[in-house]
């Protein structure tokens, strides 16, 4: 059960005074359903309301608080705009416009002869001075609740930043005295506030650095101590070991031998599985940095010791990959393996999960439909994870659910990540990391070129098809809008097509299963010249011929997508070519976008670098941690408080305290653990009742 001291702040939003069902909609697009979320929503910058007595030149284009007096009305109807006239305390002239609708209230609102506090943008519109829809116009009396730096918040249509202050306010109102949850050294030094005044703080200023890094460190700190108490929970159970033979990894007939750190990662793996101890381990590596072959090496060993193994894949497109990949590797092998997914159906389905119960089936290989109640194994050892990002605590705590042993855990990332990030978000797992590539894997030139030049793009596959050539064609969308000028895959392949012909081969994600196998099918057959696709290319597709990838309006991509889709070359002995298409418009007459200086510094990134972990840590700098790691899950390090900034600040710090916290402060059974009991509620709500029940 949640500690009943935190019901006010998980009540629904519409608790509030004034929140009814019209304004919990645009709340609900915020995410703000519940107290807490409001609480948590912190104002993105402020606005500074310089106060003046009196009128000057070098206040024009700046926001002003200044008083003034009605002297004059003027206009009240056709399409100009109604006129306020009024002066400072010298005399000084300035017109106060209102444009649209009755001006009857903005007569009321100003009355001649009666001063008023006017705050907002000073401009010059020839010769006079004005402000254009004051902000704020109030009585001289109500003027000391008008704050000298305004927070401004981030909103969706149906909210005005006023009521959002407003609720805000309310929020605070019914936010409750929590006991300290951070080691009291820590705050000491930090002269940081309580959690309460932190965010009282910070809701009236959003300047104010102190109580924001008390915020952030909060979030960070629950995100550490959740993760340590998984890996502690973990770490107490007893699993099984698995200690291979060797005589199926005897039988592989690999192509090239395994590189030093595909060896020394699978040697640190094996160590792990050969413990009753449950392995916990992430395998990181750069695209094309033979994560699969390591995992493949890690199932045998489980298979080899009598168990069964599971690689879970998040999406249909990498599980088939997955699958044709292990076959090819383990063809000749005495070992079963099966696919399952959300397409299995009727009596395949049956015949796989029976095959599973009794144990005729060694390596299982699927999505998120592996691990549903029906599907139950006879002796799951170990559990390998792709793609480990989309798949957070709460989900990885699940997987002990499917085996009387808790099995060991694999998971695998090709999206290298920093360092921050990856403590936030593996911080329960031991690492080990792919630092070269395989022989054969030459690195990608990559060049950037204008959208006015894609009739000599399109001239330039056409050669590159006439001498064998592959080629990969991304487009951002999968159909034409009217909303977007962005590039439809279905244009693109029709417009390609119009040239080439049945060369051109189609694959995104609208498209059924069985289409989506059959193009894919259709290009590593080499049936297709050119695949024009969405980004579900981004993993997991290997298709050595192509050698050049094309992604237009690559401009619109994030780093880490465009290292993915340019992993997709670059497999074969051919010299393999990535071209980054920014800008233009698909609507004729349009004109193209400018090339944006973020934009340009991923772009131009990209071209200087083939190094994923560089490029990884430009793309936090660049994008932020929620942006690298998508939406949020439970555990998740897609922070809502903490910037990239606070974070590589912070977390090194976190990490300790949390592990002081289990291992020498009690626990969560002590003072300060029954208060961070409260945290985790605060920021992991999803996983905390496993969370606390394991701990």
């Amino acid at each position: 059960m949640r500690p009943e001291i935190l019901n006010p702040l998980f009540a629904e939003i519409e608790a509030l005074k004034g929140v009814g069902a019209g304004l919990a909609k645009p709340l609900g697009k915020l995410g703000l359903d519940r107290i807490v979320d409001l609480l948590f929503h912190l104002p993105v910058t402020w606005i500074d309301r310089k106060r003046v007595e009196v009128l000057e030149e070098s206040d024009v284009g700046a926001i002003v608080t200044i008083p003034l007096t009605p002297i004059e009305h003027r206009g009240a109807g056709g399409r100009g705009p109604f006129r306020v006239i009024a002066q400072d305390k010298l005399g000084n002239t300035v017109v106060l416009a209102y444009f649209g609708g009755n001006p009857g209230w903005a007569k009321k609102l100003l009355p001649i002869g009666e001063t008023r506090i006017v705050s907002g943008k000073l401009d010059r519109y020839g010769q006079e001075l004005q402000i254009v829809h004051p902000d704020h116009v109030l009585p001289l009396g109500e003027a000391l609740d008008l704050p000298a730096r305004e927070p401004v918040y981030g909103l969706s249509e149906g909210l005005t930043n006023k009521r959002m202050g407003q609720l805000a306010a309310q929020a605070l109102e019914r936010a409750p005295e929590l006991a300290e949850w951070i080691e009291p050294s820590l705050i000491a030094t930090r002269s940081w506030p309580g959690w309460r005044e932190a965010l009282r703080r910070v809701h009236a200023d959003p300047a104010d650095g102190m109580a924001r890094d008390r915020l952030a460190y909060d979030e960070v700190f629950a995100n550490q101590l959740a993760l340590a108490l998984v890996r502690a929970s973990t770490r107490r159970r007893r699993g099984r070991a698995l200690e291979g033979d060797g005589r199926l990894r005897a039988m592989l007939n690999l192509p090239y031998a395994p590189t030093n750190a595909q060896a020394r990662s699978f040697n640190e793996i094996a160590g792990d599985l050969a413990q009753a101890t449950p392995m916990v381990r992430l395998l990181q590596g750069d695209v094309g940095s033979g994560k699969t072959l390591v995992a493949t090496l890690a199932l045998l060993v489980a298979v080899e010791a009598g168990a069964q193994g599971a690689m879970l894949a998040p999406t249909e497109l990498l599980a088939r990959q997955h699958y044709e990949t292990l076959q090819q590797t383990l063809s000749g092998l005495p070992v079963t393996v099966a696919i399952l997914t959300g397409r299995e159906k009727g009596r395949v389905r049956e015949s796989i999960l029976m095959g599973l119960a009794d144990g005729s089936i060694d390596i299982l290989v699927g999505t998120h439909a592996i691990f549903q109640e029906a599907v139950a194994y006879k002796a799951l050892g170990l559990v390998v994870v792709d793609e480990q990002h989309r798949f957070g605590v709460a989900q990885r705590m699940m997987l002990a659910a499917k085996a009387k042993a808790p099995p060991h855990l694999l998971v695998m990332t090709a999206t290298p990540i920093p360092r921050t990030l990856t403590l936030t978000h593996y911080g329960e797992m031991d690492v080990s990391r792919l630092d070269e590539l395989p022989p054969g894997r030459t690195p990608v030139e990559t060049s950037i070129i204008s959208a006015d030049r894609i009739d000599e793009v399109v001239t330039g596959i056409g050669r590159h098809i006439e001498k064998g050539g592959q080629a990969y064609w991304v487009c951002p969308l999968v159909e034409e809008s009217e909303q977007s000028d962005l590039a439809a895959a279905e244009e693109r392949a029709a417009a390609l097509r119009a040239r080439f012909g049945d060369r051109i081969g189609l694959v995104h994600g609208r498209m059924k299963g069985p289409e989506k196998d059959a193009a894919m099918a259709d290009f590593a057959a080499g049936r297709t010249a050119v695949l024009v696709a969405t980004t579900v290319i981004e993993v997991g597709v290997n298709v050595p011929n192509a050698s050049l990838i094309i992604v237009e309006h690559a401009d619109q991509f994030g780093l880490a997508q465009l290292h993915q889709l340019r992993g997709r070359v670059g497999r074969g002995a051919a010299r393999s070519v990535c071209l980054l298409m920014w800008g233009g418009s698909r609507v004729e007459g349009m004109p193209g976008r400018a090339l944006g200086e973020t934009a340009k510094a991923r772009l131009m990134t990209m071209k200087n670098s083939n190094d994923g972990f560089f490029i990884a840590e430009e793309d936090l700098r660049l994008r932020g941690a929620g942006e690298m790691l998508g939406t949020r899950q439970s555990g998740d390090a897609a922070l809502r408080l903490a910037t990239p900034e606070q974070l590589s600040a912070l977390v090194e710090t976190a990490r300790d305290d949390a592990h002081l916290l289990i291992e020498r402060d009690g626990g969560l059974d002590g003072a300060r653990g029954q208060a961070a009991r409260i945290l985790l509620y605060l920021f992991e709500r999803d996983a905390a009742v496993g969370l606390l029940r394991a701990g």
